[in-house]
């Protein structure tokens, strides 16, 4: 039995630093993301270029990189009593890692996949997006959110998530076909583990002023983001951007003197909105563009500003394959 999965990466248009305190998110599945081709097997083998990972089928073994992820969602399915039957095969992406796109969740959720797969072991969708937010947790020892293991899973073509994080409920907002999503990869590199996130957490569940203030005013908005995106308000999208741009560079500390550049250049190049995205400390910027202007906007932000980019599409969630394309799935 061949098994044969495609897992999204995301990028989140508003509502950063938000998942984790219970608070909303809007996050946008993407064309760029992670497969995995593999068969039953008893144990857990799997390789990714010159790397490869082993460990028993309940995802014992000692390791690090990124098969602390594998290790972690087999433990955590195993602990909601999925058969300990192993995978083996080759995990391929065209995500980069490291880029605030939600790497490390695509990962976690294509091997869950194949995993509950192998075993006939079934879940619904936010129970297993739990079940990838715990490994998320126990690879890396970081209180992480929901976010990326949802977006994931629960992404559906032309629209963006709107998920509320306390309670789980979500719904699907409607992107206007006139607007673009331009991601630019800064080029800085972060860990969680190794960044001031965890900090950031623990000062806002402390209550310092400046992280709660941040928190408050980004749920406000994301809910005003929703309401610009059902108008085809751009202008007020790109305001919204700036705000939460802000906001997370002042309150939440989060941004860097790169991703201030980065922004500056993408606006300086036409960009309706810009914002750093994704946990911060490096990684990415998410900007807005008119459709047939988002080519010369991201080829204006890279030619003074940041290493890679793309004008990235709304995607589906996670996926069996038919093609075994990792650009295709089905």
């Amino acid at each position: 039995m061949t098994l044969d999965f495609w897992a999204p990466g995301r990028v989140n248009l508003i509502g950063e630093h938000t998942d984790y305190s219970g608070g909303l998110v809007l996050p946008v599945a993407i064309q760029l993301g992670i497969g995995l081709e593999a068969e039953p097997a008893e144990h857990i083998g799997l390789r990714s270029g010159a790397q490869a990972v082993e460990l028993a089928a309940d995802g014992s073994g000692e390791l690090l990189g990124w098969g602390r992820y594998v290790a972690a969602v087999a433990q955590e399915l195993g602990a909601l009593g999925r058969p300990a039957v192993g995978i083996a095969g080759t995990v391929a992406a065209d995500l980069p890692q490291g880029a605030g796109l939600g790497s490390s969740g695509a990962l976690e959720v294509v091997v869950a996949l194949a995993l509950c797969a192998a075993a006939d072991f079934e879940l619904d969708p936010l129970e297993l997006a739990l079940a990838c937010q715990r490994a998320e947790r126990r690879a890396v020892g970081v209180p992480s959110g929901i976010l990326d293991q949802a977006a994931s899973l629960l992404g559906r073509e032309g629209c963006a998530l709107l998920l509320d994080c306390g309670s789980l409920e979500h719904r699907w907002i409607a992107l206007p076909e006139e607007l673009a999503i331009v991601v630019v990869d800064s080029g800085e590199r972060h860990t969680h583990e190794g960044s001031g996130y965890g900090d950031r957490r623990r000062e806002l569940e402390a209550g310092d002023p400046r992280r709660v203030q941040h928190v408050v005013t980004e749920n406000g908005r994301v809910r005003a983001a929703v309401a610009a995106l059902q108008r085809r308000d751009l202008s007020e999208l790109g305001e919204l951007f700036a705000a939460s741009h802000a906001s997370l560079r002042d309150d939440y500390e989060v941004s860097t003197p790169t991703l201030d550049g980065v922004v500056a250049a993408a606006l300086t190049a036409g960009a309706i909105g810009a914002r750093m995205t994704g946990g911060g400390f490096g990684g990415s910027v998410v900007a807005l563009a008119e459709r047939d202007r988002a080519e010369a906007v991201l080829e204006g932000t890279l030619a003074s500003a940041g290493a890679q980019g793309w004008v990235v599409r709304s995607a589906g969630g996670a996926t069996r394959r038919k093609t075994g394309s990792l650009r295709d799935p089905a």
